[in-house]
């Protein structure tokens, strides 16, 4: 299986280096159609190989690293080309790859246009660089190539907003890249100096060891830049600024895999090298972190509240944004609790927020796509938008991914935000439990807030007088393309929904192991 999670990586690296070659023919409109078909192929192949690993993953022991491959790479600094996959890393690999090949069937169907845009082969090329370094950060266990594959994913993620996104797209992708690279930076700074105080970089090693050889003051130093550097793409408030501006200029491929897997770069980070690396440290900011989730859980969702209104021109995309702030704050919160309980509700909450948001993008682009504007009031319009007269298919999407984001019983949703909310009500010794009781409140009045909001949306978009004029001549129902898309994504929030054992019963020993001393 060691060789199955190696042709994870290099496939779509091959297949990006491929894009530059002058294999897709002279004539470019048909290149660019064997450009993107190229680009399904690749990702289709990606996905069936993490199919298979997840076939061959050994369910009685995830909390045991599988298919590993562990080679010296730079001996002088002691950095090793070590791999490997447990119950934490697994389920985010196939949400990856999953999303990934989505992603590229439908741009097959429905390439990004913009002023300027060079050519398929070029976005094809960025696409399967973005994917090598979405799935290497899942797979890779040394702290320098996790550094690594965190910032090969900017580059790519960068040029799919500034040359294929809409709006105020350049200043969008610069306040995404100079965000995100200041907090790489300060991240490298916690991983060189754990590297250098412990003698190695390896993560299974830094992790056996659980802070041993570790003065309490290297590793709440440490832990604090880790912990900035990890939170500006989780992306934790008060460092979310960049996100909102990203999503509404992205195109719409790129608002799905930035809400679907960038974002759980972060977070993933938090579980994998805070919690059985440092783990003083991160017992002593613990209460710091989850006082901000608690916050970003309440702001994103007024924020939410406040774009939701008539006449606020508030744009829908912008508003799924804000809205993973305060959905990404469960996840936080579930992790500052530093109990099973919570850890696995965060982990939970990372793959339903994955699933449920990309659908949600997904929706949102259409519509933006058909209206040529993702302005909720010109989606409303007068009397509402009447997309169940107008669109009942894509209207009841829409509706299905809203009452999934809102946590409804019985969806994806729902388990995330109760088992962190859960861990927060009972947290880790050493914490003090009036505090995260009172962020548990918090917690709650923003499950609140995001029901208002997102029924608010779901009427105002879905509901209306059909009879009405519409804001637009015609407004074209589900396409296949988009139905081949979108309907895993729905058939898998329901799945999580009714069967969350599926994700718990590999990440709840994994996540024992971590918080036990790796």
């Amino acid at each position: 299986m060691n060789a199955v999670l190696i042709a994870l990586l290099v496939l779509p690296l091959l297949g990006a280096a491929l894009t530059l070659a002058p294999v897709f023919g002279p004539d470019r409109a048909a290149a660019d159609r064997r450009a993107l078909r190229f680009g399904t192929l690749v990702t289709g192949a990606v996905l069936v190989l993490t199919v298979a690993l997840a076939a061959g993953f050994d369910q009685d022991e995830p909390a045991r690293m599988q298919a590993t491959t562990d080679v010296a790479w730079i001996p002088a600094i002691g950095v090793r080309l070590h791999l490997g996959v447990d119950g934490v890393s697994l389920p985010l690999l196939v949400l990856t790859s999953l999303l990934t090949f989505l992603c590229a069937l439908y741009s097959e169907r429905r390439l990004p246009s913009g002023a300027g845009v060079p050519s398929a082969r070029a976005f094809v090329g960025l696409f399967l660089l973005l994917e090598v370094g979405m799935l290497a950060t899942f797979a890779v266990l040394d702290l320098v190539l996790f550094f690594l594959a965190f910032e090969i994913v900017l580059i790519p993620m960068y040029f799919l907003i500034a040359r294929w996104g809409s709006g105020a797209k350049v200043p969008a992708a610069n306040r995404f890249i100079l965000y995100t690279l200041l907090g790489s930076a300060v991240m490298l700074l916690g991983f060189l100096l754990v590297g250098l105080k412990a003698g190695t970089f390896d993560m299974q090693a830094l992790a056996a060891a659980h802070g041993s050889g570790l003065s309490h003051s290297t590793q709440v130093i440490a832990a604090l830049a880790i912990m900035v550097g990890l939170a500006v793409k989780a992306p934790a408030w008060p460092l979310h600024s960049w996100l909102p501006d990203a999503h509404t200029a992205a195109p719409t491929v790129g608002s799905v895999l930035l809400a679907g897997v960038l974002l759980k770069m972060g977070t993933y980070g938090l579980v994998r090298v805070l919690l059985p690396v440092v783990p003083d440290g991160t017992t002593t900011l613990a209460p710091y972190l989850g006082a901000f989730a608690a916050v970003g859980i309440v702001y994103g969702s007024l924020a939410c509240l406040a774009l939701s209104r008539t006449g606020a021109k508030g744009d829908l995309k912008r508003l799924i944004a804000y809205s993973s702030v305060g959905h990404m704050g469960f996840v936080l919160l579930g992790i500052a609790s530093l109990t099973p309980v919570g850890v696995n509700g965060a982990l939970f909450a990372n793959i339903a927020h994955g699933l449920i948001t990309g659908l949600l993008f997904f929706v949102v682009g259409a519509l933006k796509d058909r209206y040529g504007t993702a302005d909720l009031d010109t989606l409303a319009g007068a009397t509402g938008g009447a997309l169940y007269g107008r669109a009942p298919r894509l209207g009841a999407l829409l509706a299905f991914a809203a009452v999934a984001s809102l946590g409804l019983p019985g969806l994806a949703g729902f388990w995330g935000e109760l088992l962190a909310m859960f861990g927060a009500f009972d947290p880790a010794e050493g914490l003090s439990r009036p505090a995260f009781v009172t962020y548990m409140v918090l917690a709650g009045l923003g499950t609140l807030l995001t029901a208002a909001y997102l029924l608010i949306v779901v009427r105002r978009v879905c509901m209306g007088d059909p009879k009405q004029p519409a804001p637009v001549a015609e407004l074209a129902d589900l396409r296949p393309y988009e139905a081949v898309s979108w309907t895993p994504l729905a058939a898998l929030t329901l799945l999580a929904g009714l069967w969350p054992a599926l994700l718990l019963g590999l990440s709840d020993p994994a996540v024992k192991h971590l918080l036990g001393g790796g």
